[in-house]
C-alpha cells in the first residue's frame, strides 16, 4: 500500500483539506472498530490468564516433540515417513505462527498436502531474564539436538532470520541437511540497497546496546514491533485503520484481521548478547557471507554446504532484498545445476504467508523437497 505523504507547512488550505482525509477517517474509525480490538484485548487477556503468557494459536494439529530451553519442537503430519523435513522459523520477534497461520493459509499445510509426510517446526520461545546472555551458539547447539531427534538427516526450510541459522547448520554439520530452501533469508547482508541494511549501517552499536540496556539485558519485542511499524508509519497508523474501516462489517475478513493482530501485535523477546551478534558480527560485519563467523567452535565456510539448494525471494521484499537472498548461489558450494533461483511477486511476509504464494509456489517448492 502507499504511504500517505505528510502536507507541508501548517495552515489548512481548502486545497489541502483532501491530504487531511485520512487521518480523520482514522479518527472515525476508532470508534467504529473499538468492539474489534476490544474482543482483541479480551481474548489476549483470557490467553494470558489461561497459559500464563500469549502464544497465538498454530492452525495445523501438532504435537510437541521436544521442550527445549530456547524452543518447542513441533511434529506434524506422519513422524517415520521419509526424511523430515524442518521448517527454521524466523527468530526475530514474533512466533512461529508466521509459518502455520491459519487453515488454507498455512505453509506447514501446504508442505503436508504436496508430498512430504513428517513436518517439524521450531516454535521458539520468548527470551527471559534469565537468557539474556544466551549466544547463536545455544540456539544452533538446540537445532542440533532437534536434527539428531529426528533421526539426524532433514530437509531443512529456512524462513527469513531462520534462513541463515539453518545456513550455518548446513555449514557446520553437511552430513545432518539432505536439502536447503532458503526463504527470504539474508545470506549476504551487504547486498542490495533495502532499508534495513541501510539502518544497520547508519545506525552505532552503541544504539542497539542502549535499546539492549533499556530492555535490562533483552531486546524487547515492543521495541522492535514499534521499528517495524515506524518504518511505513503512513501504512500502520492511517490505512490499515481505513482498510478496518471499509470491511467492518465482513466477518471472514474480521477473523482474518483478528487472528494477524493476535500474532503481529504481540512480539516476543530476544537474548540481548544473542542481538548484538547478529547485528555487529552478521548484519554490519557480514562474517558469515565473508567465512569469518565462528559457530560451534569452528569457522564456518558456506562452501562445505553441497546439497540441493533452492532460494525464493519476494520482488518487493524490503526487509530481505533479492540479492541478499541470491547470493547465495556464489557462496556455497553446491553444483550451479543443483541450485533452483525463484523471484515472486509481493514483499517479506507475503513469502511465507500469502496465500497467492502459498498456493501458486510453495506445492511446487514441497514437491521438489520431496524428490531429492
Amino acid at each position: 500500500m502507499a504511504e500517505s505523504q505528510s502536507p507541508r507547512g501548517s495552515g489548512l488550505s481548502c486545497a489541502s483539506v483532501p491530504a487531511f482525509w485520512p487521518m480523520t477517517m482514522a479518527a472515525e474509525l476508532a470508534e467504529k472498530g473499538l468492539e474489534l480490538y476490544a474482543r482483541n484485548l479480551r481474548f489476549i487477556q483470557e490467553e494470558i490468564r489461561i497459559h500464563g503468557e500469549l502464544r497465538p494459536s498454530l492452525a495445523t494439529p501438532n504435537q510437541v516433540r521436544l521442550g527445549l530451553r530456547t524452543m518447542f519442537l513441533r511434529d506434524y503430519g506422519r513422524p517415520g515417513e521419509g526424511i523430515p523435513t524442518l521448517v527454521d522459523a524466523p527468530y526475530a520477534g514474533h512466533t512461529a505462527m508466521i509459518a502455520d497461520y491459519h487453515a488454507g493459509q498455512s505453509l506447514v499445510e501446504t508442505l503436508l498436502a504436496n508430498g512430504i509426510g513428517h513436518v517439524a517446526l521450531t516454535d521458539w520461545k520468548s527470551a527471559t531474564e534469565d537468557m539474556k546472555d544466551f549466544e547463536i551458539d545455544n540456539y544452533l547447539g538446540e537445532l542440533v539436538v532437534a536434527i539428531d531427534d529426528l533421526g539426524g538427516r532433514v530437509n531443512i526450510v529456512g524462513l527469513c532470520q531462520g534462513g541463515w541459522t539453518a545456513a550455518m547448520l548446513a555449514a557446520r554439520f553437511p552430513d545432518k541437511v539432505n536439502s536447503l530452501v532458503l526463504a527470504g533469508a539474508p545470506i549476504d547482508t551487504d547486498a542490495g540497497d533495502g532499508p534495513i541494511r541501510g539502518m544497520v549501517h547508519e545506525s552505532p552499536i552503541s544504539f542497539y546496546e542502549d535499546l539492549v540496556a533499556l530492555g535490562g539485558g533483552l531486546m524487547k519485542g515492543e521495541f522492535m514491533l514499534q521499528g517495524w511499524k515506524n518504518m511505513r508509519p503512513g501504512e500502520h497508523y492511517i490505512l490499515e485503520h481505513i482498510d478496518l474501516y471499509e470491511h467492518i462489517d465482513d466477518p471472514v475478513y474480521l477473523r482474518k484481521k483478528e487472528t494477524f493482530e493476535s500474532w503481529y501485535e504481540n512480539p516476543i523477546d530476544l537474548p540481548g548478547r544473542w542481538y548484538l551478534q547478529v547485528i555487529g558480527q552478521l548484519f554490519k560485519e557480514n562474517r558469515l557471507a565473508r567465512g569469518e563467523f565462528a559457530g560451534l567452535g569452528r569457522r564456518l565456510d558456506l562452501r562445505d554446504i553441497t546439497c540441493p539448494l533452492y532460494l525464493l525471494a519476494g520482488e518487493g521484499d524490503d526487509i530481505t532484498s533479492p540479492e541478499q537472498v541470491f547470493n547465495a548461489a556464489n557462496l556455497v558450494g553446491t553444483p550451479q545445476e543443483r541450485i533452483v533461483r525463484q523471484l515472486v511477486p509481493g514483499g517479506h511476509i507475503g513469502l511465507f504467508m500469502g496465500a497467492r504464494t502459498l498456493t501458486e509456489r510453495w506445492p511446487g517448492i514441497a514437491r521438489w523437497i520431496a524428490a531429492q
